[in-house]
């Protein structure tokens, strides 16, 4: 028997759910009752939504102590009195059936493991003594936190308390890592989120692997929106038709993996002609002799035999982006781990814009502000430092640029031997491993060789069927978090506090956070005895009014001047204290220092590079079980050129298992046959195919392009995993 067997949850009744929270709906099929008028609204409660990072404002409508609709909140800068599809369906997770209810530990009898439902007591009890013993046996460095949400912020200060420096989350090495340090390497600055470009003032914007309208981030959407109707240029450049090229008035359809020879054709086409702004690079800018002469062979004409497009393409559209600068915005997008050289190619973008001038100009990038926010005061230090550095990577394995902790290394870690020690504990925050870490088997097998694993969530995601306790939190909008100060073009510090109380068991972060640091004599780390008195402390602090964050859920700042034409002067935060053209850095480490096209492999006869990206109303599997999405959106589909399904003999709407070329296999999914793919290539959503029965309405529909993603390619600079790297064949099934 396996130490450690993947078990179904076992919840309560979907029934006694239902009448717990008071919603009578038949979204779910709970009853047949009519669903509650959302215009008849009670109170209004302020917050910021946890459907996606992007944590815009909301207002939440209350009324007999149910939620009957969300909205954006109009006070908020990120919201503007607009919400996404996820957000106005926020109330699908609160009053979703498939909740978790109560604290669950993994226990054997008679030689089979199951799930029991115990008390909370019991449970944290059971886990601080597991990790007084794992502190105990292996030292507080060998439990790793998987964080992913605001609400990690709890955890965060326990786990660092107790010892440990092992706490990251995928949203760095498996999606914006090579984005951020490429930018960093150029003009000495993390982009972070939300990105700051002024989409609203630009005259020009090129999405390069971006797919705003599908990428449901709200503010740029409204921004991107803004400026198609104001009558911007738009290139995109996707092998795909995607919803943003339709508004294009270039598309290019890339060869996928060729990204970075476009780029350099591109910069190319703007020396070779003149039309970079040569008085904003002579300023601020340094390397322009070595680039120029690195780019003098990387012609169109050169390009056009790497990428497939036509050299009159790329000509085009380098000369419409650069008619439109300083207001032309290579957009930097965010998930940028496609092929393992991708700090590379997010260098060449960031370079791309300084030669366009965009970098601090009006209509191309700001420079962010932010509120100051004081940190709460301790009466007393708490916990130790750790003794030994983080874990996340290989003996002797060097990512020069991977300043951020590595999940998938701490997931690595765990098998003994691959690093300085092994990871025996893992603490899992909102974060689904199984889907967001490549290679699901090796997540599988890391489990077994863990002396305890904690899963902390709201649904029965795959991940928590491994783990020996799982904690119910309540929802986003069932409790209080932290105050979060944003880096903004309008700074502002936001609130997030309960619309309605907890339902069931489940519990808020922060109490389960305060609990458990209390059970290993922590519990100065939160000497307060309730939300509200810390959050009214450290806004006191920041010189904010309390009542009226409770009021608002939100106050605005007054925004430092972000550009030249608002009258500041530019600095860079790189050893030279200019925009680095050449990076004398990455020659330093031994990587190159102008980014160089290598050649990605191409995928075999008769496979097809697998791509997969978002749908509008889901924030990959975070969403796919919420009944009010999955009524616009219940599974996925896999894209199949037109052509190639002829060849096939697909035909739209057949069902196909997807097979890569290590025989892991995903499916059965819907074929979309269609002529805005190209021939070379596949593409699906990501975050459908739930195996967990326990998902009810997500079980089984769709596939899951996470199976498939068995091979990775890793970034030299960043530790990151390109994940664009695998390549599949289709097999219908009969019905």
């Amino acid at each position: 028997m396996k130490r450690r067997e993947f078990l179904q949850v076992a919840g309560g009744t979907a029934a006694g759910g239902a009448l717990f929270s008071g919603l009578t709906t038949n979204w779910w099929g709970i009853d047949a009752d009519p669903i509650p008028d959302p215009k008849t609204d009670g109170k209004i409660v302020p917050s910021f939504c946890e459907l996606c990072f992007w944590k815009c404002g909301i207002n939440a409508h209350v009324k007999d102590g149910k939620v009957t609709k969300i909205v954006g909140s109009p006070d908020h800068p990120l919201s503007r009195g607009k919400l996404c599809p996820r957000g106005t369906g926020g109330m699908g997770l609160l009053y979703d059936p498939d909740r978790l209810k109560k604290p669950l530990m993994r226990k054997e009898v008679d030689g089979k493991q199951s799930f029991q439902e115990v008390s909370w007591d019991e449970a944290l009890g059971f886990i601080a003594k597991k990790m007084k013993k794992v502190a105990k046996e292996h030292g507080p460095e060998s439990l790793a936190l998987f964080s992913h949400g605001f609400g990690g912020s709890w955890f965060k200060s326990v786990i660092k308390a107790y010892g440990s420096p092992n706490i990251g989350a995928p949203s760095w090495a498996q999606c914006k890592g090579p984005r951020d340090v490429g930018f960093d390497l150029t003009v000495g600055s993390y982009l972070g989120s939300p990105e700051p470009i002024d989409m609203p003032n630009a005259r020009c914007i090129t999405l390069i692997g971006s797919h705003l309208g599908e990428n449901m981030h709200n503010t740029q959407v409204q921004d991107f929106a803004e400026a198609v109707g104001r009558g911007a240029d738009i290139i995109v450049v996707d092998p795909r038709y995607s919803v943003a090229a339709g508004k294009a008035k270039h598309w290019l359809p890339i060869k996928p993996g060729t990204d970075t020879a476009l780029l350099l054709a591109w910069m190319h086409v703007l020396i070779k002609e003149g039309l970079f702004d040569r008085d904003y690079i002579t300023k601020y800018a340094i390397g322009l002799d070595k680039l120029t002469k690195y780019l003098a062979d990387k012609t169109p004409e050169w390009a056009f035999t790497k990428t497939g497009l036509e050299p009159e393409l790329i000509r085009a559209s380098a000369r419409t982006m650069a008619a439109a600068r300083p207001a032309s915005i290579i957009h930097p997008g965010r998930h940028a781990t496609w092929y393992g050289n991708d700090a590379d190619r997010m260098r060449a973008v960031a370079m791309l814009n300084a030669l366009l001038g965009s970098w601090g100009r009006r209509g191309g990038y700001y420079l962010k502000s932010k509120m100051p926010l004081a940190k709460y005061k301790l009466h007393e230090k708490v916990g130790r430092k750790p003794n030994r550095p983080v874990a996340d990577r290989a003996k002797g394995a060097v990512y020069p640029f991977g300043g951020v902790n590595l999940a998938h290394g701490f997931r690595d870690a765990s098998f003994p031997g691959y690093a300085e020690y092994d990871i025996k504990a893992w603490i899992v925050y909102g974060t689904n491993l199984m889907q967001c870490l490549p290679d699901r088997k090796k997540t599988e097998e890391a489990v077994q060789h863990l002396d305890l694993m904690v899963a902390i969530d709201v649904l029965p995601a795959e991940i928590t069927g491994w783990a020996d306790v799982i904690l119910p939190e309540c929802t986003y909008l069932e409790r209080h978090d932290d105050l979060w100060a944003a880096a903004y073009s309008e700074p502002f510090v936001a609130m997030r506090q309960p619309v309605v109380k907890p339902m069931y068991d489940s519990k808020p972060g922060w109490w389960i956070a305060k609990e458990l640091a209390k059970r290993l004599d922590l519990g100065g780390l939160f000497p307060w005895t309730n939300p509200e008195e810390y959050l009214r402390e450290r806004a006191s602090a920041s010189g904010l009014s309390f009542d009226e964050l409770k009021a608002k859920g939100v106050i605005r700042g007054k925004g430092d001047p972000g550009t030249i034409e608002d009258g500041i002067e530019l600095s860079f935060g790189t050893p030279s204290g200019k925009i680095e053209l050449y990076s004398q850095q990455m020659e330093e480490a031994g990587l190159d220092p102008i980014p160089v096209y290598r050649a990605v492999p191409e995928p075999p006869p008769g496979s097809f590079r697998l791509l997969f990206g978002r749908s509008p109303v889901h924030t990959f599997g975070r969403t796919t079980n919420n009944r009010m999405l999955g009524e616009i959106k219940a599974e996925n589909e896999v894209w199949v050129n037109a052509r190639v399904a002829k060849e096939l003999g697909l035909q739209h709407g057949s069902r196909v298992m997807v097979e890569n070329q290590d025989g892991k296999k995903a499916g059965p999914i819907k074929v979309k046959v269609t002529q805005r793919i190209r021939h070379d290539c596949v593409y699906m959503i990501h975050g459908f195919g739930h195996d967990n029965k326990k998902l009810r309405f997500a079980y089984g529909k769709g596939a899951s392009d996470s199976d498939l993603v068995s091979k990775v390619a890793i970034d030299p600079a960043v530790g990151s995993t390109g994940m664009n790297v695998n390549f599949v064949t289709l097999e219908e099934v009969m019905s």
